[in-house]
């Protein structure tokens, strides 16, 4: 068990996604700062961590009933996988959630007037993960993919622009700290999603999909922090020859 308290929380969740579930219940961000380690994590947020692991050891000792492998995958895979599911999720429901974030301040701002702030929030959520995947999806992913064929072509890999794509990936952590941040302001501000008395279904129904959007940002961003990112720096210094 000491052992195990020396682990990082990112690398916990990279072996089995199940204990994703398990942090959250302690309030532990598994993704943005997953570099952590239990006895770190334990000490600044007042846990017990012998109890913290034996919640952990419950569900990676269980059946496993489906979960997806993700640490296995592919690079290029996963990057698709990443693009193709997180990327889309984001655009389709930021342009269902704006408009509802607008009518909940309109109808119902005077008196509930932090909606205003969370409207803000998510409004600079939208845009800025709207630019961020754009790099992601134009620059740093296609070098990804260009990394894993390369190497399977045994070819020679040429620099990229950025020099090296510790660069890119310093930047996109720096900015999913961000939005984590934005977050956890979202959720202090809707007391952890829940609708006041006075709520309507429109009200009920977008501080349930801000729930949702958050579960989906917190696995997106761990599957690029905690996956992605790390077993791409550790493809590229496999090239020893780069012109």
């Amino acid at each position: 068990m000491e052992n195990l308290k020396n682990k990082t929380i990112g690398s916990f969740v990279a072996e089995d996604f199940r204990t994703a579930a398990v942090f959250s219940k302690y309030r532990i961000d598994f993704c943005c700062k997953g570099n952590r380690t239990v006895t770190e994590v334990c000490e600044k947020q007042n846990i017990d961590a012998d109890a913290l692991l034996e919640n952990v050891l419950q569900v990676v000792q269980s059946e496993n009933s489906g979960s997806i492998d993700f640490n296995s995958w592919p690079l290029d895979l996963l990057a698709d996988y990443i693009e193709k599911t997180h990327h889309r999720y984001v655009e389709e429901k930021t342009n269902i959630l704006l408009p509802f974030l607008d009518k909940l301040c309109k109808v119902h701002g005077a008196n509930h007037p932090e909606l205003f702030k969370i409207n803000e929030l998510f409004i600079g959520c939208a845009g800025e993960l709207s630019q961020h995947m754009k790099k992601e999806e134009l620059i740093l992913f296609p070098f990804v993919k260009r990394m894993v064929k390369t190497k399977e072509s045994d070819g020679i890999l040429s620099q990229p622009s950025f020099g090296t794509v510790s660069n890119p990936i310093a930047m996109m952590m720096h900015e999913h700290d961000n939005e984590g941040e934005r977050f956890r302001e979202i959720a202090a501000l809707t007391d952890n999603y829940t609708p006041p008395a006075d709520a309507c279904t429109t009200y009920r129904v977008t501080f349930a999909m801000l729930k949702e959007f958050e579960a989906d940002l917190h696995k997106h961003i761990h599957l690029e922090n905690n996956i992605l990112f790390p077993k791409a720096v550790t493809l590229e210094k496999d090239f020893v020859e780069v012109e």
